[in-house]
């Protein structure tokens, strides 16, 4: 879970032009002059999908020996023919 945020600091990112452009024109679109709200949005959501992705990661670490046997090859099985195919 992420904590909860409060007050606001500044930094100094570096984008490319490119970057530049689409913010303020995302800005733009939203009445803002500036872009650091739609920054701000933007970190949010990485953090988040971030934390997600950690959390998928304990989650099937957890369950890592749970099959034995025939059901633990058959699945091993399938995932290596499924990655064959992927190739």
């Amino acid at each position: 879970m992420l904590p909860a945020y409060g007050s606001k600091v500044r930094t100094t990112i570096e984008i490319d032009e490119a970057q530049r452009g689409e913010l303020l024109k995302i800005a733009g679109n939203r009445g803002e002059k500036g872009f650091s709200s739609v920054v701000r949005e933007a970190v949010d959501l990485y953090l988040k999908a971030y934390a997600s992705r950690e959390d998928a990661v304990r989650a099937a670490l957890g369950v890592r020996g749970a099959l034995r046997g025939a059901e633990g090859e058959a699945l091993k099985a399938e995932v290596s023919a499924v990655r064959r195919r992927w190739r």
